[in-house]
């Protein structure tokens, strides 16, 4: 049978991503339809959100223009996350902080990580290797006001307002691609002998039926959950992190935007920080194993000196892990429902992101297709989920600090993916080279690694490099502060580079 009606349900950044790269796939088969259905009954989260730079790449595909996309989405250029406090404060001569830069590290000739073993330790390792770390330390903007967009003289992704974000890709899809937009609840989901979904049961609409249902119903996992029974793999045993306490601070726009995310470390978790054009989205994420809410709270007031504003806090549980399978039967699953570990690395959107590209690259043209592609699809997503969880672990259990329980459970072997461990075993002895990461499926590569790893001072033996390469990697690492010194010079404040998009508008491709 020919798949001709496909259905997303529900909306925001999830459904949405996946409503454009489905629709922008399928749109020029007229035999085949794409429709979303939202309900009208279920706010946003309302947070402020970061995105990694692949997200350039796909709004590009979309034809959204990156001006609109920054008048609109109150968005901000993110070039780092700034990590503080994630060492002990006692351990380093440098200050307890580190970028996790967006632009490639030793860009301009070879790696210079053995050079900075050898050297260069007294500089933070991002500085070492790249001229992005002093432009986020001076807040400038990745980019002039006269770089066509989506392009960058630095690597950057954004932090954005995810409501009006969705606002954004819900009328790209619905203009460009055709993408019908249905607002109901879904009341009852229908299936049949083979255990394959059929039709919904809507309040508004009555009985809709499809042939391909994309659950992105969020945490309620309307389809792949509550319908189809697909178990749930925890990963709480690994990411020990389970709550978070949400709020948004008002800003002035005078204030300085960070052109990067604050990520800074407490005795039980993290708080995350994001600037956008007129506010903050503050998250304290913490394990309540190891801190109560009370604890919390005390602690999120002091991050805000006092939270003298009154302002008020939103308590998210996190339940950590994602589905045992992403495709089953004829539905897949993205974006929360198809699993969440924490905010750090901004995994959530990336993941979906990816998976939705995937599955419009490989979308099944009838029934038949479907069960070598939901294989397929199963074997990446879980690939790819795996490896992040070891991203993110990594932050944890290389970390010397000692001063809390969490820290300390952090570290104990039982938590650690056996992957990761022989990893770090193995850069134990060798630095990280690109050959250690085979598959095109790691969505965190060898860059990301170098800079948490060296970022976090992580003890590698010493490699012995001969006369021809420290003279090369010299010359290289001074090159690195000259440019550094002509952008500090020549880049605009982050600020003022916003300003000017949304007044004047940047070069369109």
């Amino acid at each position: 049978m020919t798949i001709k009606r496909v259905v997303i349900v529900g909306g925001g950044t999830a459904g949405w991503l996946a409503a454009n790269h489905l629709g922008k796939q399928l749109h020029n088969n007229e035999q085949v339809s794409v429709t979303l259905i939202e309900s009208p009954d279920i706010p946003p989260i309302g947070v402020g959100e970061g995105t990694v730079p692949n997200i350039r790449k796909t709004l590009a595909s979309f034809g959204i223009s990156e001006t609109e996309f920054f008048r609109r989405c109150e968005a901000t250029f993110k070039q780092s996350i700034k990590f503080i406090n994630w060492m002990d404060k006692d351990s380093s001569t440098k200050e307890n902080y580190f970028h996790h830069l967006f632009d490639v590290p030793s860009k301009y000739g070879e790696d210079l990580t053995a050079q900075w073993f050898k050297e260069g330790q007294e500089k933070h390792y991002a500085d070492f290797v790249s001229a992005q770390h002093s432009a986020c330390e001076q807040a400038k903007a990745p980019k002039f006001i006269t770089t066509p967009e989506y392009q960058g003289d630095l690597g950057y992704a954004y932090h954005l307002n995810a409501a009006k974000f969705a606002e954004l890709l819900a009328e790209n899809a619905t203009e460009k691609f055709g993408v019908e937009h249905l607002k109901a609840n879904v009341k009852q989901v229908e299936l049949n002998d083979d255990g394959e979904i059929t039709s919904l049961i809507t309040d508004a609409y009555g009985e809709q039926a499809y042939d391909f249902y994309v659950d992105c119903s969020g945490f309620e996992s309307l389809l792949i959950d509550k319908t189809l029974n697909v178990p749930f793999v925890d990963k709480s045993k690994e990411l020990l992190v389970n709550t978070a306490l949400v709020v948004q601070v008002p800003t002035k726009e005078t204030d300085e935007i960070p052109p990067y995310t604050l990520a800074t470390a407490h005795q039980a978790g993290w708080i995350w920080d994001i600037a956008l054009t007129n506010r903050r989205g503050v998250g304290f994420v913490y394990s309540n194993n190891h801190m109560s809410d009370e604890e919390a709270t005390a602690k999120l007031d002091r991050y805000l000196d006092g939270n003298k504003e009154g302002l008020s806090y939103r308590k998210l549980p996190m339940k950590v892990g994602h589905r045992e399978k992403f495709w089953h039967k004829n539905c897949v699953v993205l974006g929360l429902a198809q699993g969440f570990l924490e905010p750090l690395e901004a995994s959530s959107i990336l993941l979906t992101d990816f998976a939705a590209n995937f599955l419009g690259d490989r979308f099944p043209e009838s029934k038949a297709d479907m069960a070598g592609l939901e294989k397929r699809f199963n074997h990446v997503m879980g690939y790819a989920w795996d490896r992040v969880v070891d991203f993110v672990k990594l932050h944890y259990c290389i970390s010397d600090r000692t001063d809390s329980q969490f820290w300390l459970d952090n570290k104990k072997p039982e938590t650690i993916p056996e992957t990761l461990k022989e990893r770090l075993a193995l850069w134990q002895q060798f630095t990280p080279q690109k050959e250690d990461f085979f598959s095109k499926f790691e969505v965190f590569d060898y860059d990301n690694y170098l800079y948490l790893l060296y970022g976090m001072d992580f003890n590698t033996k010493l490699a012995v490099k001969d006369a021809n390469y420290q003279h090369n990697a010299k010359q290289h690492a001074q090159n690195i502060v000259d440019v550094s010194e002509q952008l500090n010079n020549a880049l605009p404040n982050h600020r003022e580079l916003i300003n000017k998009i949304k007044q004047y508008g940047m070069q369109p491709l």
